[in-house]
């Protein structure tokens, strides 16, 4: 199935901004809704923003809302998550994800979907 692999991650002061890419290969992502999750030491992963295959409507999390955006290039493959005015509290793992399936609100069925390894991103203060 399709692979995916995350860049852009790094070291940034509060406040600032990162964008991370997502590259998948393999198979086109064009029938895919694309998705970005995150996992800090000690929590359990969590959802982060969601964009559907059309491209025509996006989720995200309650606690990123107005501060991050999802897109996707088709053409390119890639789908990229916009951070800005990040906080300390946004450090994390993040991973991209391919056609996941989820229940109840922002869960998601563990083992499902296409996964990348995801790129570290630290906000220090």
């Amino acid at each position: 199935q399709v692979q995916l692999a995350e860049s852009g991650g790094g070291l940034v002061q509060a406040g600032g901004s990162l964008r991370l890419s997502c590259l998948a290969s393999g198979r086109t992502i064009t029938a895919y809704n694309m998705n970005w999750f995150r996992q800090a030491p000690g929590k359990e992963r969590e959802f982060v923003a969601q964009i559907t295959w059309s491209g025509s409507s996006t989720t995200y999390a309650d606690s990123v809302k107005g501060r991050f955006s999802i897109s996707r290039d088709n053409a390119k493959n890639t789908v990229y998550l916009q951070m800005n005015s990040l906080k300390p509290e946004d450090t994390a793992v993040y991973y991209c994800a391919a056609d996941v399936q989820f229940t109840g609100h922002y869960h998601y069925v563990r083992g499902s979907g296409s996964w990348g390894q995801g790129t570290q991103v630290t906000v220090s203060s």
